[in-house]
């Protein structure tokens, strides 16, 4: 099985989601893995001190990783999504988990014929908002879309909206940005 070695669309080297994808559909367990890869990516987010600690360039591998592992079994994550963790760690990739969580969910989502939608709002989506997303989405022809939400509360208000390579931008600090900048133009 080749396996493309250079920077996909799922923002990290899709050798690693391939591989992962290729392990875990041979050992049967793809659908468990999605689910622990996803609850890994909400660990990362949700914990700031472990957040911190994968994001260091100066963390010492060979005395986190083991720690990393046992915080890890101790959530019920698998073996092998453990040994994948521990394969970033040694190659040095450990700062790109949290972008590798959500590349691999784009990864499954496109070998599934489905379509991600990321979404960062300034504020968490209501359930009201995001019916009305995905209305929008299935208008759009985006009808098989599976929603990725993240939260930045530096957009003001609005959302940011990625399908694949398009980006629709409708937050309140860029379309401030672009006010400024026109104004600039004026004066």
């Amino acid at each position: 099985m080749a396996v493309k070695s250079g920077k996909g669309e799922h923002g990290f080297p899709a050798r690693y989601a391939a591989a992962l994808y290729a392990l875990a559909s041979e050992k049967g367990v793809l659908d468990q893995v999605i689910a622990e890869v996803a609850a890994l990516g909400v660990l990362l987010e949700q914990d700031p001190e472990l957040a911190r600690l994968v994001a260091n360039p100066l963390t010492d591998v060979p005395k986190v990783a083991p720690v990393l592992n046992s915080a890890l079994a101790a959530q019920g994550i698998s073996e092998l999504v453990r040994n994948f963790v521990s394969v970033t760690a040694v190659n040095r990739r450990m700062r790109d988990l949290p972008r590798m969580a959500a590349g691999f969910a784009r990864y499954v989502a496109g070998r599934r014929g489905e379509v991600v939608a990321e979404v960062i709002s300034a504020q968490k989506l209501t359930d009201s908002q995001r019916q009305a997303l995905y209305a929008r989405l299935t208008e759009a022809g985006y009808g098989s879309a599976k929603l990725q939400e993240q939260v930045d509360p530096s957009l003001l208000g609005g959302m940011i909206l990625k399908i694949g390579s398009k980006l629709y931008d409708t937050s309140l600090k860029s379309r401030l940005n672009r006010l400024n900048h026109s104004l600039k133009g004026v004066a």
